[in-house]
């Protein structure tokens, strides 16, 4: 026999063999390790930012179960839905046959998650806290997914591109920042958030960063006293929020005097994402514009 026909030999031979997958595994981010014996081939998320973030990381074909408002990518959309973060249908999810189910630490609830494990169902925790975290998410889910390739150039693009915003912005004049998330109950976030790493990045000092709640409710005296030199409002949609302007009734409000009340989409801000960084440059943009309106007596 040539060469040429026992290399035609060889791989004709391992073409008929079956081809298993190798082991996976990865800490999640609540420091458990996750093994999975092949990369995961039907995923169910728990919140729409996980949904994204598997569609961003290469895994959306992978996926076969959302929760609701999981409408980023639009492929997401038409997925089967497993009820909302903070209400899962535990029979939709059995229904699917998952070998991987992707929840958040934060929105889902403790007995929802209990219940998985009990049933024996793999469940990776995401929490990202940073924005230096949704590189990591995106590299860690491709990797349970079989995606790695595409999850690490998303991974790295979205560095590439944080480090130009934080060379551009971090450095710059502090601005104090009031972030609001909702009017009634008047809801903000504090320093740990992700949303309070997108203000550092920009510049911006968040004038309630020392409360101990990720998203606490305070009062509008609190933020009065605070005097902050900027409003930053998300609201529930693309429209701004009628009531970000209600700020405009005490005009010795450093923020209203040099009307700095500005809107951002929620959708790019407070989805753990890497649309995220369309907020950050949206936020940065702001609080540039109000450093270009400062005065002497502004300041004062």
């Amino acid at each position: 026999m040539t060469a040429l026909l026992r290399t035609l030999a060889i791989c004709l031979l391992l073409a008929t063999q079956p081809i298993f997958a190798a082991e996976v595994s990865v800490r999640d981010d609540a420091g458990k390790e996750i093994r999975l014996k092949q990369p995961a081939t039907r995923i169910v998320s728990l919140a729409p930012h996980i949904t994204e973030l598997l569609f961003a990381a290469g895994a959306g074909d992978r996926v076969v179960g959302v929760v609701s408002y999981s409408d980023y990518p639009e492929a997401a959309t038409k997925l089967p839905q497993v009820g909302g973060y903070t209400n899962i249908d535990m029979e939709a999810i059995a229904a699917l046959q998952p070998d991987l189910v992707v929840a958040w630490k934060s929105g889902n609830r403790n007995a929802h998650l209990d219940r998985l494990n009990t049933l024996g169902v793999p469940v990776y925790i995401n929490e990202p806290r940073s924005l230096d975290d949704v590189a990591r998410s995106l590299e860690a889910l491709g990797h349970l997914a079989g995606s790695d390739q595409t999850a690490t150039e998303a991974a790295r693009a979205f560095r590439e591109r944080l480090s130009g915003l934080r060379q551009r912005y971090t450095l710059q004049a502090p601005v104090r920042t009031f972030y609001q998330v909702w009017d009634r109950p008047l809801t903000t976030i504090n320093g740990a958030h992700l949303i309070g790493d997108v203000i550092r990045l920009c510049g911006g000092e968040n004038i309630f960063a020392e409360l101990g709640q990720l998203a606490p409710n305070v009062s509008a005296e609190a933020v009065l006293a605070a005097n902050p030199e900027a409003v930053v409002a998300s609201g529930m949609g693309e429209a701004r929020p009628e009531w970000l302007d209600q700020w405009r009734r005490w005009p010795e409000l450093h923020a209203t005097r040099a009307d700095n009340l500005f809107f951002i989409p929620p959708a790019i801000i407070q989805r753990h994402t890497p649309r995220i960084l369309d907020g950050a440059s949206r936020l940065c943009e702001l609080l540039e514009q109000a450093r270009a309106k400062r005065t002497g007596a502004a300041l004062r």
